[in-house]
């Protein structure tokens, strides 16, 4: 089956009822008439999915593993999960069977990228409304000259199937065993070379946005553009700036600046001409969200409108019968999530590109203690704790988590990054010098000592770091460069206390600190050796990591 495309869209020309492009207003419409989901008081959607639904499924993320491709990606990370061929065919099969026995179906034509010159065309094919809403919230409508991009000719089909499932029987030895011993009856896999991808039985919404954003991740590179999980903004001045960070950095928070319009919050290129925003939409985490502290999200969501014209959905979230919504209870999931467009928020740029970045800011949430609140990265700096993605979860988040858990995830985005690290690594470094881009690692994270004894940095230091950052005023003050993660630490920083910039000197017990930042640069060292230590990562790099 070599040619998929063709054959799925000869059966969408033979199927009596394809509702093709169809007005946003009839997605909405449709979504409630056929109770995929129901009318909050504000107007905005509401709909839930089943419990192997209220998130990703890593364990059923699947690649197609081909000749023409398989040295590309890395098969050693954790989250590359190889397919065959043969599998990824039986899934389109049994996708074609379903489709054929479906009473509507829905075909929406979107680009992945604001820039369109490396726009990729998706033709998203699903039978439910809501998932065709989702893809109008957070894809981009076809531009004008789409002739231009460099995917014209080579777009990509996605295929939905929220609810329907795999035969288990069928695929027994080919997709995981359950921990239950039973096979898994879903699948999210994606082909490359053939561009297709299929959600099989995963009713996340999330699952859509992520497998395109794999997508993008592979592809791009290969046509010179750097893919990035971050958000991004631009100054009054044309200055552009990225945010990287894992759940829990500050990211969304500290790229929600009134003086600086948003691009984008998720997904980002970073090509020849600049940066470009890959979505539409944003697809907000709705648990414990407070409309003081981020009221254009929660308006965003929540202002009041017709339904017809609203078209946000929160899935997963806690509503009641009154058609309130409870975002402080997580009985559901704690995953809850919003999908809404771009243009409901109040301070954003509408072409979503920008020029290149003159910051970029790394985002951690030390829970050790003992990295400096704000730190600037060389090129080789830089390239390790973007290799590093490092956060740190905290004691009593998880059971048995007792004190700080060291976390890596690559490029701040490990489960959507498919190619071999060097590739992602090297773009960065040789953009960064191509273009004078300051790096900076920021830490939003704990002062004092380790969570439990010291404190969280304080929002109101944490902003006046990043505005120094923004503005210029770190570029021409002192650094020096601490011994055990060989970071340049700032002599002084407009609005924060000179003191607190170098981490020992706000712990009372500096022994304890000495031991505790041992303690991490060790697991940095260890996770370098276990994620890269056979991979073709350049002498300089390697290093900078600390315990090295």
């Amino acid at each position: 089956m070599n040619e998929l495309k063709p054959l799925l869209i000869q059966k969408l020309a033979l199927h009596p009822n394809v509702l093709n492009n169809i007005p946003r207003r009839d997605m909405i419409r449709r979504a409630v008439e056929n109770k995929e989901a129901l009318i909050s008081e504000s107007g905005a959607l509401a709909t839930w999915t089943p419990p192997e639904s209220t998130g990703r499924s890593p364990k059923d993320t699947l690649i197609v593993k081909r000749s023409l491709s398989e040295e590309n990606v890395d098969w050693t990370s954790p989250n590359n999960l190889p397919t065959d061929e043969e599998t990824f065919d039986m899934f389109f099969e049994d996708a074609l069977e379903v489709i054929e026995k479906t009473g509507t179906l829905y075909e929406t034509d979107r680009v992945i990228g604001a820039d369109s010159r490396y726009a990729l065309p998706v033709k998203v094919v699903t039978d439910m409304a809501a998932h065709t809403l989702f893809a109008d919230n957070m894809f981009r409508p076809v531009p004008d000259d789409l002739e231009n991009s460099c995917f014209a000719d080579n777009g990509f089909i996605l295929i939905a199937l929220p609810y329907h499932k795999l035969n288990p029987a069928k695929y027994e030895g080919r997709l995981r065993k359950k921990p239950n011993g039973e096979t898994s009856n879903m699948a999210v896999a994606v082909d490359m070379d053939r561009r297709v991808g299929i959600v099989y039985g995963s009713a996340y919404m999330g699952s859509m946005k992520k497998l395109l954003f794999t997508v993008m991740n592979y592809l791009l590179p290969f046509e010179g553009v750097l893919p990035l999980h971050c958000s991004a903004n631009e100054g009054a001045n044309g200055d552009s700036a990225l945010l990287l960070g894992l759940s829990g950095t500050g990211k969304t928070t500290l790229s929600a600046d009134a003086s600086r319009a948003l691009l984008g919050d998720d997904e980002h290129g970073w090509s020849d001409d600049g940066i470009a925003n890959f979505e539409n939409g944003c697809y907000a985490k709705m648990i414990d969200i407070n409309p003081k502290k981020e009221p254009d999200i929660y308006d965003a969501i929540m202002h009041k409108d017709d339904y017809l014209n609203h078209g946000s959905i929160v899935e997963n979230g806690m509503l009641y019968p009154n058609g309130k919504f409870d975002y402080f209870d997580d009985r559901l999931t704690p995953n809850s999530r919003a999908s809404y467009p771009l243009v409901y928020l109040k301070n954003i740029k509408e072409s979503s590109t920008a020029g290149h970045p003159t910051t970029i800011l790394f985002l951690t949430a030390d829970a050790y203690g003992v990295l400096p609140p704000v730190s600037k990265l060389n090129k080789d700096q830089a390239m390790l704790w973007f290799l590093m993605g490092y956060t740190s979860k905290l004691a009593g988040t998880e059971t048995g988590i007792t004190e700080p858990q060291a976390t890596f995830s690559r490029f701040f985005g490990q489960p959507f990054m498919p190619l071999n690290p060097d590739v992602y690594a090297d773009m960065l470094g040789k953009k960064m010098e191509e273009h004078n881009t300051n790096v900076y690692l920021i830490n939003t994270g704990w002062s004092g000592g380790a969570y439990g004894v010291g404190q969280r940095i304080d929002l109101p230091l944490t902003r006046a770091m990043v505005n120094g950052a923004l503005n210029g005023d770190l570029d021409n003050v002192d650094y020096h460069t601490e011994s055990v993660f060989h970071l340049n630490i700032p002599a002084s920083c407009p609005g924060v206390p000179s003191e607190m910039l170098n981490p020992v000197n706000t712990w009372s017990d500096k022994e304890a600190y000495r031991i505790t930042a041992d303690k991490l640069a060790a697991k940095f060292s260890a996770h370098f050796d276990k994620a890269y230590g056979s991979k073709n990562i350049a002498t300089g790099v390697i290093k900078e990591c600390p315990g090295k």
